[in-house]
């Protein structure tokens, strides 16, 4: 884990499935993941080490949907439906056991987000799942009903932690790295931003909904200063394009105005989808 935190800029960056590979234990190769199975049990091991969950294109399924319960907890699959296969009994070990966890989420074609550490805290053998804690490392029971107080904080704290790093993964791997709008390639320097803010009924944490935007030109969209018409083409407050300042005012916001994204996934399908587009032009020429 300590590995994986300085490769992935802790937790902030994914990997490549080959990047994960390249983890040798003394000097030996040793896989964190496995590409076939779910679930990887080193044989050296008595419980697993990582599960594993696949990518979805935009708009597919995956073989099973992992979900978050009425407690604000994860749940993960079994492996089929036998709670004694050899996975789900891996996996059942790392709970009895208290033992950390490496989650790889799939946020593209080969590529991972690992969340580490995360821990199995309960069973629910009637629903062939786990309750995966991606927050409070384990400290707390799952069985029993938790405080409303609690469950609000359980579910915040999961968004920020999973569900936030995972939208910003996927997003940033979408656009190959680069800024929509002036195609800056540093990953430090980029967000995964919003195109309908993910607290409104429409604002679904899906790569349609958003954009990578470096910071300035993310802040700028936050505060209607710039907007994004449907046809993708970028538009500029009127009070700040008649406003004179120094080059930033002039080559990163003003020179942008009526220019199309500079940058646009190379799937289609996650294109930013112009009904939301739509709605937050709307909001940008309210503002103005």
């Amino acid at each position: 884990m300590e590995w994986l935190a300085v490769r992935t800029n802790d937790g902030a960056d994914s990997l490549s499935s080959d990047e994960i590979r390249e983890f040798t234990f003394r000097g030996i190769p040793f896989p964190l993941m496995d590409l076939q199975r779910g679930i990887r049990k080193p044989a050296a091991l008595s419980a697993a080490l990582s599960f594993r969950t696949v990518y979805r294109p935009e708009g597919a399924e995956r073989p099973y949907e992992d979900a978050v319960g009425h407690d604000g907890l994860i749940r993960y699959k079994y492996r089929g439906t036998d709670p004694d296969h050899s996975e789900n009994r891996a996996l059942r070990a790392a709970m009895h056991g208290a033992l950390p966890l490496i989650w790889f989420f799939g946020v593209g074609p080969g590529m991972y987000l690992p969340t580490f550490p995360v821990f199995i805290v309960d069973e629910e053998r009637s629903q062939h799942q786990f309750v995966v804690d991606a927050v409070s490392q384990g400290r707390y029971e799952a069985r029993g009903a938790l405080e409303e107080t609690l469950k609000r904080y359980v579910t915040v704290e999961t968004r920020r932690r999973l569900h936030q790093p995972i939208f910003r993964a996927t997003v940033i791997r979408a656009y190959a790295t680069r800024c929509a709008i002036c195609a800056l390639g540093h990953a430090p320097l980029l967000d995964a931003a919003h195109i309908v803010p993910d607290r409104e009924e429409q604002g679904i944490a899906a790569v349609r909904n958003g954009m990578a935007l470096c910071k300035i030109h993310h802040a700028a969209l936050d505060a209607h200063i710039l907007g994004v018409r449907p046809d993708y083409v970028v538009e500029i407050r009127q009070d700040l394009l008649e406003e004179v300042d120094g080059p930033m005012l002039k080559y990163g916001l003003q020179e942008r105005h009526g220019k199309r994204l500079m940058v646009l996934p190379s799937q289609r399908k996650e294109y930013p989808d112009k009904g939301l587009l739509e709605l937050a032009y709307e909001t940008f020429r309210g503002a103005g």
